[in-house]
């Protein structure tokens, strides 16, 4: 087994030079852009040679780039998405790295971290480095995986290397696919044992089992997707992300809490410890700040995610935590799932929404409304994942990083259609969405991976690499 991983690793270098190869084409230049970095807007010129960030200053010539005038435009690093499911291998019905990859270039993600709930799980060091494999070769931007726990994996999740591999993924409540951890001492092995970052779905599996059996005992058939934020409520949340912090206090463990969704859950974190020094941390989703439970009603199952979305009490105090500081990420938690699957009856839909292509759009409603500031959104989805994560010269705009950038058209009026969306699933719960601001265009290491509201077929994606330590 060991050969066979080493192998895949050489292949996967193999790739990535081969890529870097084929990028080299030049110079290009990005004049009069508003730029969005580190805390500020500036107007200025961006160049870029080969997959790097060569210059930024007010006025850049270059005679020999291919250069492109963006006035009225924003310029922003790419967006990195921390929490992903893109389904491959063992479900690519409903979508794969390839075409979740591609959905991503066309919402300005220009790299994402991937869940280990795919068929087989991502449990081993084989099946994780097999994904790695399928990456290099079809991935537009770049990309990562998590290793996934279980009750009896700890030798293997303990090999995982954390200079080439993002964290290693918990699931303390049940989800799509099979990958509970519910056993304590398990919990408190992985937490003692594992000296890399540890992410976490938090969902307590005896409060949610308890509520599903009384409502199917009360209401039966008549079950649908608004009784969801009830079976998977608020207590469920609390209890498990309270454990979670509690294992974590008591080992001193690196935790990253995953999709958090109750105004409960906010006073479990600090806003008061510098960023780099917050040994626990907190993400929201984009879903749980825009939508809330009246929208079950109109999309039904196509808004049933895990954990649910819940109450405007909690929408509201959501977008406050985030403005106060207790939230350190903004994700997708991307979840496709076919159409067919999703018509089914409540208690047989999987649960997941598509969101990738338009997280930056819907953070944007935000901007509009004048509730967030653009480089309020640029942190969070941007420069703090690339910090929490360690990821080497990415998520800024600064001479000398990879060149990872969206370019953005804020004022652009759109409506979300079928035919403009890039996932396999083929639907949105957004379809029909107003909205203004939209990504025009995608670098990802120095190419266009999308131009011009168009995919170039651009796969040059590279496997994200991490410090361990500051």
């Amino acid at each position: 087994m060991k050969n066979r991983v080493t192998d895949s690793s050489t292949l996967i270098h193999t790739f990535d030079l081969l890529r870097k190869e084929v990028m080299k084409k030049g110079s290009l230049l990005l004049k009069n852009a508003t730029i969005i970095n580190r805390g500020k807007s500036v107007e200025g010129d961006i160049l870029i040679k080969d997959d790097r960030i060569a210059k930024v200053d007010k006025s850049i010539t270059a005679a020999e780039a291919e250069t492109i005038d963006l006035r009225g435009k924003w310029v922003m690093p790419g967006i990195i998405d921390d929490q992903v499911h893109f389904r491959e291998p063992g479900l690519t019905h409903k979508a794969n790295i390839g075409t979740e990859a591609a959905a991503a270039a066309a919402g300005g993600v220009t790299s994402f971290m991937e869940m280990p709930n795919t068929k087989p799980t991502s449990t081993t060091q084989e099946k994780l480095e097999e994904k790695y494999q399928i990456a290099a070769k079809t991935s537009t931007v770049n990309y990562s995986f998590y290793m996934g726990a279980t009750n009896d994996n700890l030798e293997e999740v303990l090999k995982t290397n954390p200079k080439k591999v993002c964290g290693v993924k918990i699931f303390m409540g049940s989800s799509t696919g099979n990958m509970l951890v519910d056993n304590r001492a398990t919990l408190d092995n992985l937490f003692s044992k594992v000296s890399m970052l540890i992410a976490t779905h938090c969902e307590d599996e005896a409060t949610i089992r308890t509520n599903l059996e009384k409502a199917k005992a009360e209401y039966g058939s008549k079950l649908d997707a608004t009784y969801h934020p009830i079976i998977r409520n608020t207590e469920g949340c609390y209890l498990s992300s309270s454990m979670a912090i509690e294992l974590a206090r008591k080992h001193g463990t690196r935790l990253h809490i995953l999709h958090i969704s109750t105004a409960e859950e906010i006073k479990l974190f600090n806003n008061d410890i510098p960023f780099r020094k917050k040994k626990i941390t907190a993400e929201i989703c984009v879903h749980h700040l825009f939508f809330d439970d009246s929208y079950y009603h109109v999309l039904g199952n196509k808004v049933k995610c895990n954990p649910a979305i819940k109450t405007v009490h909690d929408k509201e105090a959501l977008l406050q935590g985030l403005k106060d500081g207790y939230f350190d990420v903004i994700a997708t938690d991307h979840a496709p799932h076919t159409v067919e699957e999703k018509s089914k009856h409540y208690l047989e839909a999987p649960s997941g929404l598509p969101l990738i292509q338009h997280s930056l759009s819907m953070m944007l409603s935000f901007y509009h409304r004048g509730e967030l500031s653009k480089e309020f959104i640029v942190d969070k989805m941007c420069h703090s994942p690339a910090e929490l994560f360690r990821i080497k010269d990415r998520g800024y705009i600064d001479e000398g990083a990879f060149a990872d950038l969206a370019i953005v058209d804020p004022n652009l009026n759109w409506t979300v259609s079928k035919d403009q969306l890039h996932y396999k699933c083929g639907w949105s719960p957004l379809e029909q969405f107003d909205f203004r601001g939209k990504v025009i265009s995608t670098i990802c290491n120095g190419a266009f991976v999308y131009r011009d509201h168009k995919l170039t077929g651009q796969k040059n994606g590279q496997r994200l690499g991490f410090h361990t330590d500051y």
